[in-house]
């Protein structure tokens, strides 16, 4: 199943020591070699503040990380477009106002797609179809959440 991940839950994935529970990274994995893992634009930006703040402590230097954690044959970017323009400027008044957020849930919804995340507004919000591990079968299947 196609899933847009949110910045955390790909720096999360492509992380050694995260708080993903080893289910979650199998079903990531999974979905990597089939090529449905997504991410939008705006994270490769949100990846690069955290790297400035020092919030994102990388082995390499951080153009050689953006280079592998973006790599085509492992996750695909989404653009930012018209249609997630759109999608943004449908969302509800009352979703939180931060801007990399709003960008990433309005690129799940423009792409029909669920989205991996933790964010608790996020999923609080129920304005995006949520990804999760279906837990009563295999770890390799995964399912939406609305």
């Amino acid at each position: 199943m196609n899933v847009v991940l949110d910045t955390h839950m790909w720096v999360w994935w492509l992380t050694a020591t995260s708080p993903l529970k080893p289910v979650e990274r199998e079903a990531l994995d999974v979905a990597a070699e089939r090529r449905e893992l997504h991410i939008s634009a705006i994270s490769l930006w949100e990846a690069q503040v955290l790297h400035a703040k020092r919030r994102l402590n990388l082995p390499v230097p951080f153009a050689e990380w953006l280079g592998r954690a973006a790599d085509p044959r492992i996750v695909s970017i989404l653009p930012l477009d018209v249609d997630v323009v759109l999608a943004a400027d449908a969302l509800p008044e009352t979703f939180h106002g931060d801007p990399a957020d709003r960008l990433i849930v309005a690129t799940a919804r423009a792409h029909v797609m669920p989205l991996a995340t933790r964010d608790a507004a996020i999923r609080k919000s129920r304005a995006v179809s949520l990804w999760k591990v279906e837990k009563r079968t295999s770890p390799r299947a995964t399912t939406r959440e609305q």
